[in-house]
């Protein structure tokens, strides 16, 4: 049933009466600037913001395990909290731990819980947090967090009181802090089940209704531990094409747009109808080369693709001018970045001459994209043209937005990709080892997985970085991530909106603040 406060929006697949399709974790710790949502104003309280976000269709769930879009991000952080999050600089900030203590040998770490309770009025206790890593940690399923949680050993680890838990590690861990901060690593009640029917969390919205691909409505919770959100309600709203968000938006039908493309930002920015809010260089954009399958299981052929690449070509035609380029590297800017790296250049002879020594001259190869992201058409089309020149054929096959991230994961041999901010180490742990659940360019080495852990084993600040650079120096050389560029995250408000973080990128703590954001 289509919702009649929506009407022009129907056909684009607007499909709802309350709800949203959200955004996914959030941002910095820092201040609000308000400057980017109209201007400054005492925080009010009340009212309902409807926020449209590109959902997942009909497979769509509230389980925070299962949180992998940024629709399902966003939804579970109204709803649930993690122990700590990762602030605008990627270092992991306190949430439902109010601290957090190694021993001499980084093996065991005592964690103590702050005082805060579920929705249904019940202290969040160690049982609850032993409960839900293990709920992640469980062997027949796929969550998201499952590789970050797996340096803990779960069945030495103990509750050391109702809010004390000692966590014992399988190898010593410099960085566990982190680990807390994991995507997808939130809390939920103990035996907790039907997270679609009435999930109970400790975030600072509690569930009013959802219905998968359509809707979703959250009302504040009076008694959250940060204290209570100013608005009454967040309603997400499921709006698959950015179209459909922008003219939702400028029609007053929604007052929060989640990832409008540069073109859209550009013919409204300043123009005072609706405000602007860039997120700069937070989204990697990269391409994702299978390393297990021909014809990028040779190294040969991955390095050609890095060296058919104009990535200045790529910024400014699918991200309209609007990012930097990228280095064929997760994480410009952040903690543990190998800068010194030189930026790799277009170079289609040296490309030719590479995939002739590997036997593939006249290489075809299907490209997998979708217009579930910005830029995403628009750069497999222009990579298209680029490899042409080197005498590559690649077939760009586009596919749906509802199953395009699952269907890409372990399906294909190139695809586009894309990724919020997230520290470099947990990129590590979540898509480059062994049995990383979201290992998309099937990069699995032993010897990998070793410097990943001597790393984490590392007290030694400076000692973890070598370690870090030297396994970034072999995914320049022969990874499956040609990573092109990084996008500003665009989104758009209405000019009621304000307390909007600027300094955010998505995925950190304060992207996707709807507890501290109000409508003036």
């Amino acid at each position: 049933m289509h919702d009649e406060r929506f009407p022009g929006l129907r056909r684009r697949g607007f499909l709802a009466a309350s709800g949203a399709a959200a955004l996914a974790l959030a941002g910095c710790a820092g201040g609000t600037d308000d400057k980017a949502a109209g201007g400054s104003t005492t925080p009010k309280r009340g009212g309902r913001l409807r926020a449209a976000f590109a959902g997942g269709g009909a497979s769509e769930t509230l389980d925070p395990h299962r949180a992998n879009l940024f629709a399902d991000v966003a939804r579970a952080k109204a709803l649930f909290d993690k122990l700590a999050d990762h602030g605008a600089d990627l270092s992991a900030r306190p949430r439902l731990a109010e601290r957090w203590e190694p021993d001499k040998t980084l093996s065991r770490w005592q964690v103590t819980l702050r005082q805060a309770t579920f929705h249904d009025g019940k202290p969040v206790t160690a049982e609850d947090v032993l409960y839900s890593y293990r709920r992640i940690a469980d062997p027949e399923q796929a969550f998201r967090a499952k590789a970050s949680l797996e340096p803990i050993d779960l069945d030495a680890s103990r509750a050391t009181g109702e809010r004390s838990i000692e966590f014992v590690l399988k190898r010593p861990t410099a960085e566990f802090p982190n680990v807390l901060a994991a995507f997808g690593a939130y809390i939920v009640p103990e035996n907790a089940t039907g997270f679609d029917e009435r999930p109970i969390g400790s975030g600072p919205f509690r569930f009013v209704s959802f219905v998968p691909g359509r809707s979703a409505v959250f009302r504040r919770y009076d008694d959250h531990w940060d204290g209570a959100a100013l608005l009454d309600e967040i309603e997400f709203v499921v709006a698959d094409e950015e179209s459909a968000r922008a003219n939702a938006l400028l029609g007053g039908q929604v007052e929060y747009a989640h990832e409008l493309n540069p073109t859209t930002a550009r013919a409204h920015e300043g123009k005072g109808r609706i405000e602007i809010v860039r997120l700069r260089n937070s989204a990697m954009q990269a391409f994702c080369m299978k390393t297990d399958r021909a014809p990028f299981d040779d190294k040969r052929v991955r390095e050609a693709f890095f060296l058919i690449a104009d990535r200045q070509e790529l910024v400014d035609g699918a991200l309209s001018g609007a990012g930097e380029i990228g280095n064929d590297l997760f994480g410009k800017g952040y903690e543990y970045y190998a800068a010194d790296l030189p930026q790799r250049a277009q170079d289609l002879d040296r490309a030719r001459a590479l995939l002739k020594q590997a036997g593939a001259e006249k290489l075809k190869v299907t490209l997998d994209t979708s217009a579930v992201a910005a830029g995403f058409t628009e750069a497999a089309g222009i990579f298209r043209d680029q490899a042409a020149k080197a005498g590559v054929t690649i077939d760009v096959k586009t596919g749906s937005k509802d199953s395009y991230w699952s269907d890409i994961l372990d399906g294909g041999t190139l695809c586009c990709y894309r990724s919020g901010a997230m520290p470099i180490e947990a990129h590590f742990s979540q898509r480059l080892l062994t049995d990383s659940t979201t290992n998309a360019t099937k990069w699995r080495h032993k010897d990998f997985d070793a410097l990943y852990r001597q790393a984490q084993s590392l007290r030694d600040k400076a000692g973890r970085a070598a370690v870090y650079e030297r396994m970034q120096r072999r995914l320049y050389a022969e990874g499956g991530f040609l990573v092109w560029g990084f996008a500003d995250w665009i989104i758009g408000t209405a000019r009621t909106v304000k307390g909007v973080e600027t300094q955010a990128p998505a995925n950190t703590l304060d992207w996707a603040r709807f507890d501290k954001v109000w409508l003036a």
